[in-house]
């Protein structure tokens, strides 16, 4: 191989090397996604406090939680179910939709209760919805999961438009409206810890125990029973004065089907490290877990309950990871085109070397096959032989190879060396 066709070959290489390198670049960028944009709840409410405990979680990996406030859960669903949105991922509470398969959407964890709060005034002791026959009764706002399930609970108990008059509020005008006597009983939903139900608790308004929470849960399987213990809202005074039987819901995160598996596995540690501690309903490492039927559990989150955050994920930064995990696919074919082509390009032009040569050895055995074939050379017959074997060598000195392929020149001219040896012994014979 000449000089000339090695620095071809060699530039085609480096040509192919870069392209390689620029489709590598090409594929990291979109591979390394920085923002979730989430649907949470109300500013004050109990999806907004979730995702802002979320927040620098993510953070520490490199990833920005982008919060929008909605009007609940029924809102969350509506944005995340269209395709189109910019919302990947939300807050929905259990029992407050009615999914179907064109959602795409999927449950990444049940991450903590959602206590369903019944306050009201009065000297009556209410312990069944079906008490609040004729009242003034708040029942949540538009799009939020609590206007769902209050009409849900009311309607098994029978109250309804036609013997009730059902508003709806938001809480903070809810409680007013208690407060001034304009309601005589109001829904809501938060944790115990929450400042609106701290505000409840420890106002003069009376909290209803679900005297039926069993049966309402069969009625409604989305809902459980749990148990507001005496005194958790302040020992020294003893309030409540008595364990408080309450409903709640289960809060989901759910995302669309498409975010980036790294992604979800990400949000399944943040929901581990907010949720996993106890609180007043579970013991600890209660939540986050999968027991919820809304949505198709995430494949990713199956695998973490299971055995935790993917190899990978544990020991590389989440955007190497996230490259690797996601174009590992599309990677090795061209990582095994590169490495074949690295081992081809040797043996390529050491191919091409030693056939340069070959082609002289041939020569060479076709001249040493014609002298032991001829029993009585003619003297014209090894005056050609002569010919023959100092064009040979002489074309054997001309050829151009590298300095490691010497040693294969040096042969040919020894076989060189054999034959001319040969052709001399022939024709002292002759000569005889």
């Amino acid at each position: 191989m000449t000089a000339k066709r090695l620095r071809l070959l060699i530039l085609g290489a480096a040509v192919l090397v870069a392209a390689l390198g620029w489709g590598l670049v090409i594929m990291l960028k979109p591979a390394i996604q920085r923002t979730i944009v989430i649907t949470a709840g109300a500013d004050k409410g109990i999806y907004n406090s979730f995702a802002l405990r979320y927040a620098p979680l993510l953070k520490r990996e490199g990833i920005t939680l982008d919060i929008r406030s909605s009007s609940g859960s029924v809102e969350n669903y509506q944005r995340l179910k269209d395709p189109d949105s910019e919302y990947e991922v939300g807050f929905i509470q259990s029992g407050t939709t009615t999914p179907t398969e064109n959602d795409r959407l999927q449950t990444i964890a049940a991450v903590s209760y959602e206590p369903i709060w019944v306050f009201y005034r009065g000297d009556a002791v209410i312990t069944r919805l079906a008490q609040l026959n004729g009242k003034r009764i708040s029942i949540g706002v538009p799009g939020s999961g609590l206007l769902k399930v209050a009409r849900v609970l009311l309607g098994h108990s029978g109250i309804n438009a036609d013997n009730a008059t059902l508003l709806e509020m938001d809480a903070y005008k809810a409680y007013q409206n208690l407060e001034s006597g304009q309601l005589d009983a109001a829904f809501f939903i938060g944790r115990p810890d929450a400042v609106m139900q701290q505000t409840l608790l420890n106002s003069d308004l009376k909290l209803m125990s679900f005297a039926q929470a069993d049966a309402l849960v069969l009625k409604f399987p989305s809902l459980s029973k749990i148990i507001f213990p005496r005194a958790s809202t302040s020992v020294a005074n003893d309030l409540p004065q008595a364990d408080v039987t309450l409903l709640a819901a289960t809060a989901l995160l759910v995302s669309k089907d498409t975010l980036h598996p790294a992604l979800t596995y990400l949000l399944l540690e943040a929901a581990n490290s907010a949720h996993a501690r106890e609180d007043y309903f579970t013991p600890r490492g209660s939540f986050p877990n999968l027991n919820s039927d809304d949505f198709p559990i995430s494949d990713e989150s199956i695998r973490y309950f299971k055995s935790g955050r993917p190899f990978l994920q544990r020991y590389l930064p989440f955007w190497l990871a996230s490259f690797v995990e996601r174009r590992l696919l599309i990677l090795l074919p061209f990582m095994a085109l590169l490495f074949g082509l690295l081992q081809a390009l040797p043996r390529m032009v050491e191919a091409r070397m030693k056939n340069r040569l070959v082609v002289w050895y041939r020569e060479i055995k076709s001249l040493e096959d014609e002298i032991w074939a001829s029993k009585n050379p003619t003297k014209e017959q090894i005056t050609q032989w002569r010919d023959d074997i100092e064009s040979i060598d002489a074309n054997a000195s001309q050829i151009r190879i590298p300095q490691r392929y010497f040693q294969d020149v040096y042969a040919l001219k020894q076989a060189i060396r054999v034959v001319r040896e040969r052709i001399i012994q022939v024709a002292q014979q002759v000569e005889k």
